[in-house]
């Protein structure tokens, strides 16, 4: 068997086990519900038909784009606080035994809870919805930040002082790169908290956007088109996911290396 075919093969195989799940709960969800008389649950059929009227159209600019931008920019500021706290309190134990309880404290707090104090001091703009999401997405990264800065090796810690490596260059070349593979183990958990407060964030005095329109279709009895802003938050979760594997794949492709050797001696 040649290069090229096993690869063809791993990729086909790699996209039926992404793409096999999926598929069936679609399958799974048309046969339950066709021919459905129920006001609340309409056919897949119908759903689908709504969908294509509904996004495809002035709602991807007014209501898709803006939701996206959000989520985009709360999730990458919680990115860069969350690796920024991270590292300083994860290489100072005086300064981790300070911040561990107040951490803790506000760790406790749903984010949902907050919406309506972020609104006091924030207002009711992009700003509060960012805030919401970074509030939520933040802590994920920042914890497993500190414990990848925390489980640095030793050896390779000694090492790079014997050598006289310091300052960003051990910042760079030893804390971050081992630390690397739970900090994007954070980033893919708050992947999943960025998409939920994004929509939590825009059901509170919003005028666009994915959760104010999926409420505005509750609220005026459009059942099909609420049930298709449901569908396209999952298609937009599944693609984020996959975009963020990809993504992933080429940052650690040298952990992942490092494993598969490990496995295969």
């Amino acid at each position: 068997m040649t290069r090229t075919t096993t690869t063809v093969l791993t990729l086909v195989r790699r996209a039926l086990l992404a793409l096999g799940l999926p598929a069936v709960l679609f399958a799974v969800w048309w046969f339950a519900t066709a021919g459905s008389t129920d006001f609340y649950v309409p056919p897949l059929s119908t759903v689908l038909g709504r969908f294509g009227e509904v996004w495809t159209g002035e709602r991807l600019l007014t209501d898709v784009v803006p939701s996206l931008a959000r989520l985009a920019a709360g999730y990458l500021l919680a990115a860069v606080v969350g690796v920024g706290l991270g590292l300083v309190i994860g290489t100072s134990r005086v300064v981790r035994d300070v911040l561990e309880p107040v951490l803790e404290l506000f760790r406790a707090i749903p984010p949902p809870v907050l919406v309506p104090v972020i609104m006091l001091f924030a207002g009711i703009g992009d700003t509060m919805k960012v805030i919401v999401i970074v509030s939520g997405c933040v802590w994920p990264i920042l914890l497993n930040t500190v414990e990848g800065v925390r489980a640095v090796d030793e050896v390779l810690s000694d090492t790079c002082r014997s050598y006289g490596i310091t300052g960003p260059s051990r910042l760079w070349h030893l804390t971050l790169r081992s630390a690397s593979p739970r900090i994007v183990t954070g980033m893919r958990q708050a992947l999943s908290i960025a998409i939920i407060l994004m929509v939590i964030s825009e059901m509170f005095a919003a005028s666009n956007g994915l959760g104010f329109t999926i409420v505005q279709f509750q609220r005026s009895f459009a059942i099909p088109e609420m049930w298709s802003g449901v569908l396209l938050l999952g298609l937009l979760g599944f693609a984020l996911s996959l975009l963020f594997r990809f993504a992933e794949n080429r940052v650690l492709a040298w952990y992942h290396g490092l494993r598969r050797a490990q496995r295969n001696p």
